[in-house]
């Protein structure tokens, strides 16, 4: 079948949609946002694919998945297997980085272990296989009455109950083996978990060194252990000193001897590999006295932030200070310096007298004091509880790790080399730099011959990052540090290089964080997917991308309840001739965001100097106060670090007294009028069905508050929570405040049915015969926003609210919409709305992170009208950003790279959109030129 047919698809927001899409072509899929594209899309052709996939599975393998519901359509005929590459299922494991997720990292693992060369990391000589004599000789040297033990590694570090290899040895006459560690008799049964990994030594003497004529009972034991193993002898003195032998590697000089070199020595993912210190995280984390004390307080108001309200730790402070003879009334920065050292880093060696209560009896006994520090480490450390773990996060800090400097490996593995490099030295090294140095990388004789192909993938993979934009990353960057349009292209770049064909994929908006240079090199990859024998349907606003389509499906014409229809679909022709088409029109110049007649002038300036943090170039820069100010550049060059991590923390330090760490710097000033800083951050508002735009903005309170106050209300004594479907009092009984009921099927998928006592109002009747004006709490809920501010149009907490979710594009959303049925674009900017509601003084901050993420044309022109209004009364907005539209009107531009990664951080240009265009090593201005060439100006002023 040429066609991916869908027939009567009623997902969310879909009027019983029908409609062909070509297979084996670059399809977008676009509309304004809240129009129904990614209800389409992912919800259900990528789900129905999905489904289908996980439906030819076995019963049995079934219950081992994750259920996939049937999408609400009537039928999809000639759908392939699909795959989602979407910015939310990504993992963020801090084990997880670049490398790994790629594969490159397993590759760059089995060439190290092939053809790498090993040296001692003590002497720094080459090390070759060690001999029997010698390995004798060391042991000897150990010394008269020293009593050893030597074993023979049979299992090391792996899964199984290895039952046969343990009669095995029992057959031959051996006697003991020590299994994790400890010593068990083979004539016992002895009992192993099989899904735990175990390491298996086989006990092959004891004996205490008497004389020289020892030797060749060592020498015998040795070989034994040697010949069982194949190749390795494990010797441990009686003092606790355990020396590795292998007759393959060891050093001449110093006898240091190296374990078995095979790809696992290499993953600080592995026992084996890891740094023993930081267990591969490459990081410590520890806790930060600034962040567990309040200074401003005394003990007994709270002043240990971690240890109030326990009764627990107030009885250890309590003997403290009873010890010491300090008063827990007095604030903590009032105390003496000595008394606050010892509250914080404890006692030392110094014993403290301990009371305790047990049975109506006081124990007394001494004991050291730990400290704020140490104790509240501890329970960090001990605790199993993810709640408790979660709250004591927020008092701890990272650091690189001392013992590994970061590179999570043992030193063993930092210590083999291929052409003078380790392989940390090539995780760190960028994208580009990896992809020169193994493209001039010339091997010869057997190296040639074993690394050949594993290089040829190494390559082939490094060239899919470098073709979609991510050149400037590092294979060692770690997973939770990355954007959700990097991790997005990382999984699509992974997926290129996989080769597979006939697939259908679904991309959620790829050009996300990406500059206008990079976004031609991304679509080349999207063809070439295409040309491998894929579809290819990706949601996107992007104009270039939508040019480059073979095959668009517009979904409009309004957004919510107002779109889920197809306004066009066919070739981009098609589309611009659509008058009926709000992206055809901005395609095709009939409409378009102007721009402003003039720029602003600064009423001052923010200086920073000498911002070093990360790649920055000890770089000064100054931000203009009072006016619409854009930081551009292409990806990794530097703008977050420079916008959040230096300016936004040093603001937040000043003014909240924020304990986020500030960006490197040698000084920061001009900031004494500004007396408030908001940023609003990328990540999405929170995934539950309990979540909506009302309980996230702070509609949901005072609507509460509202109800409760009613005469009727009153009477019955209810409070506010009473209007609050997450508590028992006012919420249904039958479904606890959900609406619906999950019905469970087995081995089919759990059906969701609305609840029959509350008809989904979530509610219990009672609650719902208080009413507003006519309306029920759940009545309100299931208001749009545009209803809802006719509502409460003479409430005025509640109007100012709506109004700036009415000026964002929101006016079609329901208070009580579930955040789960929320498109990307709806969650940031009801996060922006958020933000923008509270109110401005004319001397704050706004902070944008790309608000564009999910914007289409027309909703970024919204966008603009809300940002110059901020601006226009008097505050400052600083947004990051890559949308030429929203660059265009910007009053001032900071561009900074000149590329990503180590080669960016600089300040390439900076001024007016008009000046920056005509900087000719500017890639924005480049951009720029071409844009405000063909733009026209508006005819009103700021």
């Amino acid at each position: 079948m040429e066609f991916i047919k869908i027939t009567g698809a009623r997902e969310h927001n879909l009027q019983d949609v029908s409609l062909s899409i070509p297979r084996g072509k670059l399809v977008v899929i676009t509309g304004v946002s809240g129009s129904g594209k990614s209800s389409l899309a992912f919800d259900t052709i990528f789900a129905e694919g999905q489904r289908r996939y996980m439906e030819s599975l076995s019963a049995y393998a079934r219950q081992f998945v994750e259920k996939i519901d049937k999408p609400d359509v009537d039928s999809i005929e000639g759908l392939s297997p699909s795959i989602s590459v979407d910015q939310k299922t990504f993992q963020r494991n801090p084990r997880s980085t670049v490398g790994t997720i790629t594969e490159i990292y397993d590759f760059l693992r089995l060439l190290f272990a092939r053809i790498g060369k090993p040296y001692c990391y003590k002497c720094g000589v080459e090390i070759s296989a060690q001999s029997l004599d010698k390995m004798v000789e060391r042991v000897s040297s150990l010394g008269k009455g020293e009593k050893i033990s030597i074993y023979s590694p049979i299992v090391q570090g792996r899964k199984g109950e290895y039952r046969k290899e343990l009669e095995e040895l029992r057959s031959e006459g051996y006697l003991r083996v020590r299994i994790n560690g400890d010593i068990y008799d083979l004539d016992e049964e002895v009992s192993i978990n099989k899904n735990k990994k175990h390491t298996i030594e086989l006990l092959v003497d004891v004996a205490v060194i008497r004389s020289e004529n020892m030797a060749e009972r060592i020498r015998e034991s040795l070989q034994i252990a040697l010949k069982r193993s194949g190749g390795v002898a494990v010797v441990e003195s009686e003092k606790g000193e355990q020396f590795t032998f292998s007759d393959k590697f060891a050093c001449p000089q110093c006898g240091m001897s190296y374990p078995e070199i095979s790809p696992r020595l290499f993953s600080f993912n592995s026992p084996y590999g890891s740094c023993k210190a930081c267990h591969g995280i490459g990081t410590n984390s520890f806790c930060d006295p600034e962040l567990l004390i309040d200074p401003d307080l005394s003990i007994s108001d709270g002043a240990i932030i971690p240890w109030r309200n326990s009764s627990y730790f107030k009885q250890i402070i309590d003997n403290v200070s009873e010890y010491y003879g300090f008063s827990l009334t007095t604030p903590f920065n009032k105390l003496p310096a000595k008394i606050k050292k010892i509250i914080v880093y404890g006692s030392g060696d110094e014993e403290v007298m301990f009371y305790k209560e047990r049975k109506g009896r006081v124990l007394k006994y001494w004991e050291t004091y730990s400290g704020v520090l140490g104790i509240t480490s501890q329970w960090f450390k001990e605790t199993e509880s993810p709640e408790i773990r979660e709250k004591l996060s927020q008092y701890m800090r990272t650091s690189t790790c001392t013992v590994c400097d970061g590179s999570r490996l043992r030193k063993e593995a930092l210590s083999i080399f291929v052409e003078d490099k380790s392989i940390y030295d090539f995780a760190m090294m960028p994208v580009e730099n990896a992809l020169e140095f193994f493209t001039n990388l010339k091997l010869k004789g057997r190296d040639e011959v074993i690394g050949e192909r594993v290089i040829k993938e190494i390559k082939s993979r490094l060239r899919f990052l470098d073709d979609v934009g991510l050149s400037y990353l590092s294979l060692d960057r770690s997973a939770p540090t990355l954007s959700g349009g990097e991790a997005q292209r990382i999984r699509l770049a992974t997926q290129v290089g996989s080769k597979l064909t006939g697939i259908t994929y679904v991309l959620d908006e790829p050009t996300i964080g990406l500059h206008s240079r990079d976004n031609l090199r991304l679509i080349e990859t999207l063809k070439s997917l295409r040309d491998s024998g894929n579809s290819i349907i990706v949601v996107e606003h992007d104009e270039e991308t939508i040019r480059n389509a073979d095959f668009v499906v517009d979904i409009g014409p309004g957004a919510g309840e107002k779109g889920g229809e197809i306004v066009s679909a066919g070739g981009v022709v098609n589309l611009t001739q659509n008058k009926s088409s709000l992206t055809g029109g901005y395609l095709s110049g009939g409409l378009e965001i102007v721009l402003p007649k003039s720029r602003r002038k600064p009423k001052g300036h923010i200086s920073i100097k000498g911002a070093v943090e990360h790649n920055l170039k000890n770089i000064d820069v100054d931000f203009p106060l009072g006016v619409f100010t854009c930081v551009t550049g292409v990806s990794g060059s530097g703008k977050s670090t420079l916008v959040i991590d230096t300016l936004y923390n040093a603001l937040s330090r000043s003014i909240y007294n924020s304990k986020e760490l500030i960006g490197k710097h040698k000084k920061i000033n001009g900031f004494k009028n500004i007396d408030k800083v908001l940023n609003v951050e990328q990540s999405p508002i929170g995934r539950t069905p309990r979540s909506n735009p009302a309980t996230y903005t702070g509609l949901f309170s005072p609507i509460r508050d509202l109800f409760s106050m009613l005469p009727q209300a009153n009477a019955r004594g209810y409070k506010p929570g009473r209007f609050s479907f997450n508590v028992s009092d006012g919420r249904c009984s039958v479904c606890g405040g959900h609406g619906t009921e999950k019905i469970e099927m087995h081995f089919l998928p759990d059906v969701y049915v609305t609840c029959e006592r509350c008809g989904g109002s979530r509610y219990n009747s009672e609650t719902l015969e208080i009413k507003y004006n006519g309306k029920s709490i759940a009545d309100v809920l299931d208001m749009t926003v545009s209803e809802a501010h006719k509502f409460f149009k003479n409430v005025p907490n509640l109007k100012s609210k709506l109004e700036v979710l009415e000026a964002v594009g929101l006016e079609y959303i329901r208070l009580g919409q579930a955040a789960t049925t929320l498109s990307g674009g709806e969650a940031q900017r009801i996060k922006l709305s958020k933000e923008l509601s509270r109110r401005d003084t004319g001397n704050t901050i706004y902070i944008l992170d790309e608000p564009t993420i999910g914007l289409h044309f027309d909703d970024v022109r919204k966008l603009l009208l809300v940002i110059q209004e901020l601006t226009n009364k008097g505050n400052t907005v600083i947004v990051i950003e890559h949308n030429l539209d929203v660059i265009k009107c910007a009053d001032h531009l900071i561009d900074m790279g000149p590329e990503g990664g180590e080669a960016g951080g600089q300040i390439v240009a900076q001024g007016t959109p008009e000046k920056v265009s005509k900087v000719k090593g500017s890639y924005t201005g480049m951009f720029l030129k071409k844009i405000l060439a063909n733009k026209k100006s508006s005819k009103g002023s700021h």
